[in-house]
């Protein structure tokens, strides 16, 4: 079979390489992947930004979909031929979220799936929506099932609210999807007017170019009536916190989950406490949560957006083509 091997860190050290199909354990799931889709976390794992101690050479890559072609012993979740996509935290069934199930991401350091196989722990796979092929199954162990933790899980979005949301990559238009079926009303940013004008298609109530409105945290604030919003889904990263906390009403959610523009610097705290805000960090959610997600998404007919697709030989490529972030939703690696 063929597989993507990282040797070190750097996209020109991602190699295409033949070698046997792995077998499944105990436990196990062999699955024939169909598509991957990439996410900001694959270039950081690419960069040696994610991690430095991550052993290489390592499999990169998160999201999946595919079919299982073979079980190991005690697996009882799914059976050969059913069509899968993978579950980001494979540890993470239920309930609160809980520092060692860092240990099971998938992507680096746990198993990566650029490769026609890769053998899974069984709870590293969910079953998909009815109705997605493979490459929108690979759309939502991370971007979807992110959108919908911050705003189901977390802030539980009612109708009438209102929710921010920064750009327009995978993310965010899973956000924009959500949060409008939920019957929020949503402001999205971006700095291409092509890119607002298709988030306006897809439902945003308003939007706001940043090029053209540096201070665009005064645009949100305008366009609320002076409140705020309810909810910022925060993608960005520290250089947009300070302007997301001012966005963001008192008593407010600031979901965050971005990486962009960097993970560490100053913000001012005051904005919390004097407007009694929340800052959630955000790490994808539970397999519980991603099976209450496959219910709602065919329900409301939310489809993924999907950029581009590249096959399988084009992989760095298309991580490239992240990195220039002039992407629409998400990326799509077929194999």
């Amino acid at each position: 079979m063929r597989v993507y091997r990282l040797h070190d860190f750097g996209l020109e050290h991602l190699r295409l390489e033949q070698t046997d199909p792995p077998k499944p354990g105990i436990g196990d799931v062999l699955l024939r992947v169909r598509a991957m889709s990439l996410n900001y976390r694959d270039l950081l794992v690419a960069r040696g930004q994610y991690s430095k101690s991550i052993r290489l050479p390592g499999v990169p890559i998160a999201d999946a979909a595919g079919e299982i072609v073979a079980i190991g012993p005690d697996v009882e979740n799914v059976r050969v031929g059913d069509n899968v996509c993978t579950h980001y935290v494979a540890a993470w069934r239920e309930g609160p979220f809980r520092a060692e199930y860092l240990k099971q991401t998938l992507g680096l350091p746990g198993p990566g799936v650029a490769a026609e196989y890769v053998a899974l722990p069984a709870g590293a796979v969910v079953v998909p929506p009815a109705g997605y092929d493979h490459a929108q199954a690979a759309t939502l162990p991370i971007a979807a099932l992110t959108a919908w933790s911050a705003l189901a899980t977390e802030a539980d979005v009612k109708p009438g609210q209102t929710v921010l949301t920064l750009g327009t990559g995978g993310v965010s238009i899973f956000a924009l999807q959500i949060a409008k079926a939920r019957g929020a009303r949503v402001i999205v940013t971006s700095s291409s007017n092509g890119k607002l004008r298709r988030a306006v298609e897809l439902g945003a109530d308003a939007t706001i170019n940043y090029r053209e409105h540096e201070n665009w945290d005064a645009e949100v604030i305008r366009l609320t009536d002076g409140m705020g919003v309810d909810v910022t889904v925060e993608t960005a990263g520290i250089a947009t916190l300070e302007r997301s906390l001012k966005a963001t009403r008192a008593n407010g959610i600031v979901a965050y989950m971005g990486a962009l523009t960097g993970l560490t610097g100053p913000i001012n705290t005051g904005l919390l406490m004097m407007k009694r805000q929340r800052i959630c960090g955000i790490l994808v959610d539970s397999r519980a949560a991603f099976e209450q997600m496959n219910d709602f998404l065919p329900r409301h007919r939310i489809a993924p957006v999907i950029d581009r697709r590249f096959p399988f030989e084009e992989l760095p490529a298309a991580l490239r083509y992240l990195e220039t972030g002039s992407h629409f939703g998400k990326i799509v690696v077929e194999v």
